[in-house]
């Protein structure tokens, strides 16, 4: 079983912010989760944590407008973009939403890589794939979390997997797919893994050492 080589545990919320202005000082490494509004975002992201409360899920997809900051302390950050493509909110909501993630993605310099959380059942619809662009054309690492993959049997899970793998090869770009279970936890360690190598400099597909 892989040791995560840094304690999500102790991760601890530091603020919320309507944009990057808001944000803290933008220094140190920050990775970014990044999905639709129903993709399991929150729950992921407690579950990595292992707290049940840390990013507040909702019944009511979407709830979340502002960009969350969460610390691990030594100057690094997990960040909770708000969810897109579902939330039945005003235009000019969905539009300053997008503002504030493009803004964010160009120029966060602190922005080391970006998680992008997709229902396996339902991967790689058209605002997936454009976010997964816009981050490769800011020349930032992407790992495709296909989540709820509990949902699928694994014959079936694994089809997916290799389909979206096939597929992200279009991107052009350093993008990495697994599959997660925020129910059983799979693809925790795999996830914590990805995270420790971005935290400390290091790339997702460098070879692992023996």
């Amino acid at each position: 079983m892989y040791k995560a080589k840094f304690n999500y545990q102790q991760t601890r919320f530091l603020t919320s912010a309507p944009d990057i202005r808001a944000l803290p000082a933008d220094t140190g490494i920050e990775i970014a989760f990044a999905g639709r509004s129903n993709a399991g975002k929150s729950s992921a992201l407690n579950t990595l944590t292992r707290q049940n409360n840390l990013a507040r899920t909702s019944k009511t997809p979407g709830r979340t407008q502002l960009i969350n900051t969460f610390s691990l302390g030594e100057d690094k950050r997990l960040i909770d973009l708000p969810g897109y493509g579902f939330a039945k909110v005003p235009l000019e909501v969905k539009e300053k939403w997008q503002k504030s993630l493009g803004e964010y993605l160009q120029k966060r310099d602190s922005l080391k890589g970006i998680v992008v959380l997709m229902d396996i059942r339902h991967p790689l619809k058209d605002l997936d794939q454009d976010l997964v662009f816009w981050a490769v054309q800011s020349q930032l690492p992407v790992l495709i979390l296909l989540t709820k993959a509990d949902k699928l049997g694994p014959g079936a899970r694994k089809k997916t997997l290799l389909e979206v793998q096939e597929a992200s090869l279009a991107f052009m770009g350093d993008v990495t797919v697994q599959t997660f279970s925020s129910l059983n936890r799979l693809g925790l360690p795999e996830l914590e893994m990805a995270l420790d190598r971005w935290f400390s400099g290091e790339s997702i597909q460098d070879p692992i050492p023996e």
